[in-house]
């Protein structure tokens, strides 16, 4: 890699959240601020949002890092589940084994366990992260868990952190009594353009970088038009940057080993692709599939996605376009980029890498048929005219598919 390249100590632009590496802006700082404030009022209830990539996880890792000892935390991440799972999740984070409960019970030594907190001094902190996912029954749980007190105090104390999606989805009329509740709400913005070169030097600074300048100052600008100063897009950038200049032996990155990273991931402005991204959400239609991924593990299908062409970010948590809910998978695995030249997979700075016959790459660029192992999975491309020769006609569906061969035998057989 480049760290010697560099003479850097760590990488710095890598996309899992690292608490070393936040960088508090001033927006990011407040929201901090906020999330510490749950624990200063005996009603701390607090509503994150932000969208994909600013920041919100690793504020939250940071947090947690810094919370006192008499602090007990639930940390709920799989946000795609039913009132009695999400009652169960809670649970099983406090150390008990709630499977064989039924819900009433649930609840009840939920109760118990947050009043016996209170009487021994203790304080707990529920966070819920992707909580855009959550169901309005789910929610109504929250509300009802958020209800519960002594004579004078709140014993539970609440964060919720999601996508701009939340916010709206705790606007509803229906929700009203839950958001009464709310002390405090926040939406993370982008970073400014000073900020986001501030961003960049930050992160090599603890990466090992001291005062050394690795990035031109007329880079900074480009940075800023591509990414619009989301830092999660300031990352991929960066990094890809760096191994350009790597690769041409440069002692620092200029805006022409910049503009060579822009065209390997093949990204347009910021301000075109949000553009592009409004047109996409609004006509669906305009957007046909050029080809399919086929996750599979152990020879069994898993999951299917029809792609078009733009990116399909591939990884274990829920605001991913085609997650993998395992261990050997990071949070933002790999991403599928596909043009009219055809379709890149490329890893994200995970882990545990994307394999190849064999072999770990940084990026594939596919043919039809080829297969990426991905932790203890596989991904299988196949081209659109390949599925339409095999079958007839692509599928019309939403291109997401969670039956086996064998359960969709059955339906057919029905």
């Amino acid at each position: 890699m480049y760290l010697d390249h560099f003479k850097l100590t760590d990488l710095p632009f890598r996309l899992s959240p690292d608490p070393a590496f936040l960088y508090l802006s001033q927006i990011h700082a407040r929201a901090k601020s906020y999330m510490e404030s749950t624990i200063w009022f005996a009603d701390g209830f607090v509503v994150i949002t932000g969208e994909i990539g600013s920041g919100k996880t690793t504020l939250i890792e940071t947090f947690l890092t810094e919370i006192e000892e008499d602090v007990v935390v639930v940390q709920i991440n799989q946000t795609q589940i039913s009132p009695v799972e999400f009652l169960q999740a809670v649970l099983v984070q406090l150390g008990f084994n709630p499977f064989k409960m039924r819900k009433a019970e649930l609840l009840a030594t939920i109760n118990e366990f947050l009043i016996e907190q209170y009487s021994k001094g203790r304080k707990v902190l529920l966070i819920v992260d992707e909580a855009q996912n959550l169901t309005q029954k789910v929610l109504e749980e929250l509300r009802l868990l958020s209800g519960v007190e002594t004579t004078k105090h709140k014993v539970l104390h609440i964060i919720l952190a999601g996508q701009p999606e939340l916010a709206d989805k705790l606007d509803a009329p229906d929700l009203a009594q839950l958001m009464q509740r709310v002390r405090l709400r926040l939406h993370l913005t982008a970073l400014s353009e000073p900020d986001t070169s501030e961003y960049v030097r930050h992160r090599l600074r603890v990466a090992g970088a001291g005062d050394r300048e690795i990035f031109e100052s007329e880079a900074f600008p480009v940075i800023f038009r591509y990414t619009g100063g989301t830092p999660r897009l300031v990352n991929t950038l960066c990094d890809t940057a760096l191994l350009v200049a790597f690769a041409k032996d440069r002692p620092t990155v200029s805006t022409a080993e910049l503009r060579e990273a822009i065209h390997e991931l093949q990204w347009v402005e910021f301000a075109a692709r949000t553009s592009t991204q409004a047109l996409e959400d609004t006509s669906p239609q305009l957007q046909l599939p050029v080809g399919r991924l086929v996750l599979s593990i152990k020879g069994r299908v898993v999951a299917e996605r029809d792609i078009a062409q733009g990116r399909c970010v591939i990884g274990r948590t829920s605001d991913n376009d085609l997650q993998i809910d395992s261990t050997y998978i990071s949070r933002h695995h790999a991403q599928v980029v596909t043009t009219s030249d055809g379709s890149l997979i490329e890893d994200l700075n995970s882990t545990n890498g994307i394999f190849v016959r064999g072999s770990r790459v940084r990026r594939h660029r596919f043919a039809d048929g080829d297969v990426v192992r991905i932790g203890m999975h596989e991904i299988t491309y196949h081209t659109i005219d390949h599925l339409a020769t095999s079958t007839g006609a692509p599928d019309e569906d939403d291109g997401i598919a969670n039956e086996d061969a064998e359960e969709t035998e059955q339906e057919r057989d029905r």
